[in-house]
């Protein structure tokens, strides 16, 4: 006697209609290639998703979305993972990583971009035309994940968040229509898809400016444990005094003893001071004086960068791990400030902590873009993102309590804010709402209600309701 149900018989018929829809491959769990195809950066965030598309366009990704739709299943969307900070449980899962197109328009300084590319693949065909992104510190992030959730990276205060240089966004919406918006062509969806991140869509492809930028002087300081209370000091004095040419953060790292580290490096805690000036050498060393003058590093990886090696300023990780984040925006970072946080995260505790970074915001960061969107943070100062050791059976119980702890010892500095992409996976409705501006939170509700009044986007940093 048969135990597959006549559901099940017409979902599966249903599959193998979608099957011949789309271009890449339908995988349910179980089949050959399903575990490699939901597996992302992230390796916390474990997705136990119903069906996976892996859309090679956007017609594939329409297919999916209307699909789910007729099935009631919720979307979720990855690119890299790199992002991932809730699993798609029960979800029909599109994977854009297929999705690799640039097209650079050297004339009129642009690019567009498909959405499983990463910023590697548009710096790989930016700079031969003299041109670079508004990348973030790791190349290896996903373009359209990073851009929709505001992006800040090693240039960010010269030119602002890269949300702010979109000119034209193409997006499948929740009814299964692919729409391409721009400043005047469904301009409201627009504005809220750069802010919103993926609350009201699946973006397919998006146009971004490209800017004049060949190379750069920047790179990393890193300092021995014992000169971390001197250098962030300095740090707190110094960073207010810089030009928007230059931007800047500090990492406490602990950093495991593996092979590939420089031998300074290897199994020690260093304080990471990162640096990029668009501009003369003479002038950058000239404001970097004052912090080689508090301790001399035990590694210095300061000097002219041509823009396809900008991945040196921040040094991130390239391998998948777990992770578990958390951030928060400050006001101001004083002598008082960096106090506290040593007493949280210095040298002499020992927390299964492995990045405490601060990246000091303000600059072009502070200003509305000529175009409004819904990008929240402009208020702050630094942006303060605690990230965990990669301890998987840490993840679920001391790390979160750790991590908090540090977020909790600078809350008298708070804005009461976060950058969207650092926000972590603090996903109940109160805590969402930390991420925009009270007026920014009703007008995207509204569009969410507009757009996807059934929440079939409802992963990861959804706008909640108002």
């Amino acid at each position: 006697m048969s135990t597959v149900s006549p559901a099940s018989d017409r979902l599966g018929e249903e599959l193998d209609t979608l099957r011949r829809q789309v271009e890449g491959p339908v995988l349910t769990p179980g089949q050959d290639g399903f575990d490699a195809e939901i597996t992302g950066f992230n390796l916390a965030t474990r997705h136990r998703a119903a069906v996976v598309v892996g859309a090679a366009g956007v017609q594939d990704v329409a297919a999916a979305v209307r699909f789910a739709t007729r099935h009631s299943l919720p979307v979720a969307v990855q690119a890299t993972g790199h992002g991932a900070v809730q699993a798609a449980d029960g979800a029909l899962l599109i994977t854009t990583s297929r999705m690799r197109g640039v097209t650079v328009d050297p004339s009129d300084r642009s690019a567009r971009i498909d959405a499983g590319c990463t910023w590697m693949d548009v710096i790989a065909k930016a700079t031969p035309h003299g041109l670079a992104p508004l990348c973030g510190s790791s190349s290896r992030v996903g373009v359209v994940g990073y851009t929709l959730g505001g992006g800040i990276g090693p240039i960010s205060r010269t030119f602002g968040f890269a949300a702010d240089h979109v000119r034209e966004i193409t997006v499948v919406t929740a009814d299964g229509q692919v729409r391409v918006t721009a400043p005047h062509q469904e301009p409201d969806l627009f504005w809220g898809l750069r802010g919103g991140k993926g609350s009201l869509g699946v973006v397919t492809s998006i146009v971004v400016d490209l800017f004049p930028v060949t190379s750069l002087y920047g790179g990393g300081l890193y300092y021995a444990a014992e000169d971390t209370p001197a250098v962030l000091r300095a740090y707190a004095d110094w960073a207010g005094t810089l030009p928007e040419a230059t931007t800047t953060s500090v990492a406490l790292l602990r950093l495991p003893p593996l092979p590939d580290l420089p031998p300074q490096l290897r199994g020690r805690f260093v304080t990471h001071l990162r640096f990029a000036h668009l501009g003369e050498a003479r002038e950058a060393e000239a404001l970097l004086a004052p912090m080689r003058a508090v301790a001399e590093p035990v590694l210095d990886g300061i000097g002219q960068l041509p823009f396809s090696a900008i991945d040196s300023v921040h040094s991130d990780p390239v391998d998948p791990m777990p992770t578990w984040e958390r951030g928060s925006l400050l006001r101001e970072f004083t002598e008082e400030t960096a106090q506290a946080l040593l007493a949280v995260a210095g040298p002499q505790s020992e927390v299964p902590l492995a990045i405490v970074e601060l990246r000091q915001l303000g600059g072009a960061l502070a200003r509305e873009p000529r175009e409004p969107n819904a990008v929240g943070g402009r208020d702050a100062a630094y942006s303060v993102l605690v990230i965990g050791a990669p301890v998987p059976e840490l993840m679920d119980t001391v790390i979160p309590a750790v991590g908090r702890a540090v977020i909790d010892a600078l809350s008298p500095w708070s804005t009461g804010g976060t950058l969207l992409n650092f926000h972590g996976s603090a996903l109940a409705p109160d805590e969402l709402a930390r991420a925009w501006p009270e007026p920014v939170l009703t007008r995207l509700a509204a569009l969410k209600e507009r757009y996807d009044p059934a929440r079939v986007f409802r992963f990861g940093h959804v706008v909640p309701r108002r």
